[in-house]
């Protein structure tokens, strides 16, 4: 049978068995599996409706990277894979959203499809790369159509993810945001540029560095290196102040395990014997900006750390 119209085709020994009979890959068109010979009751039986005519197989994961090959089918030429969809593709800090989004070339017609959300987009070649098959809005494009519609502090963290997985440059990125001038978003995306960092390893080190990085409180340093007396490094902060031996630790729910909360209770001790006082933070907080600066002051404080008095006393 031919399977030419179909996106993704699986190994043989991996079909979907129907009468007897390997008939469909992983997703499909209902127009091209009718074409192909399914009778309705063959598609109805296997295939999960994702949108009009789209359908993925019921013994496929039920994934990003699979919903986006069963609607390639039905995209534009030049179309791509964009916004919180290319980010999650690219494996930044995002939630995979529910439905997957689109952008598409602005002389191409949109596809207007319950299931998909399809965006203009003025694309180049260069600003689309291939993730697990697909087309995909490159790392400096992601950064620059979510800019539209992010909050700082969360864009911030989805760069600093781009860049850990050195999907991302800053002179990549640097020329793309030249490059869209007086577009909607670029302006954000230019003042959060100059804060990303690759050492950042989760979403919420990025938070509250950004957080900080708003406030009163002197700028901290991602990953600060402990050295302890005889100039070993032992363990890293999070986030710390080494003029005032303060460190911040977020403990997610990585950190439950007993091997883990083993790890973190000695890499605590190794920081605290060499003078460090240990700041540690959780989920909690992350809907709490406000008491984290002001318990990151009081440790500052304690440490010797002063505001500088206001302009007008200089």
């Amino acid at each position: 049978m031919s399977t030419d119209v179909v996106v993704a085709r699986r190994p043989a020994s991996l079909g979907i068995r129907l009468l007897g009979v390997e008939l469909l890959p992983g997703t499909y068109t209902w127009a091209g599996a009718r074409a192909s010979g399914m009778t309705r009751r063959q598609i109805e039986r296997d295939g999960v409706r994702l949108g009009r005519g789209v359908y993925q197989s019921r013994a496929e994961p039920d994934d990003l990277p699979t919903r986006c090959r069963a609607w390639l089918p039905v995209l534009p030429d030049g179309a791509a894979f964009g916004l919180q969809t290319a980010a999650a593709l690219l494996g930044a800090f995002v939630d995979p959203p529910a439905v997957p989004q689109a952008v598409v070339p602005p002389d191409r017609l949109l596809p207007h499809r319950s299931g998909l959300v399809a965006l203009h987009r003025d694309l180049r070649p260069e600003d689309v790369v291939q993730v697990h098959g697909l087309p995909v809005t490159d790392a400096a494009q992601t950064f620059l159509d979510l800019a539209r519609s992010t909050r700082p502090d969360e864009l911030v963290a989805v760069g600093d993810a781009l860049l850990r997985l050195g999907h991302l440059t800053p002179e990549g990125l640097l020329a793309r945001l030249e490059r869209g001038a007086g577009l909607r978003g670029v302006v954000r995306a230019r003042r959060c540029a100059p804060r990303l960092t690759p050492l950042a390893q989760s979403r919420p080190e990025s938070l509250v560095r950004c957080w900080l990085l708003d406030s009163h409180l002197p700028d901290p340093e991602p990953q600060l290196p402990v050295v302890n007396r005889r100039g070993v490094v032992v363990t890293h902060g999070d986030l710390g102040w080494e003029e005032y031996r303060v460190l911040l630790e977020y403990e997610g729910g990585g950190h439950a395990t007993a091997e883990k909360l083993d790890t973190d209770v000695d890499r605590h001790s190794l920081a605290a014997a060499d003078g460090y006082l240990v700041q540690r933070f959780g989920r909690r907080h992350l809907r709490r900006p406000a008491v984290l600066v002001d318990r990151v002051e009081g440790a500052l404080r304690s440490r010797g750390w002063r505001p500088p008095p206001p302009r007008h006393l200089r």
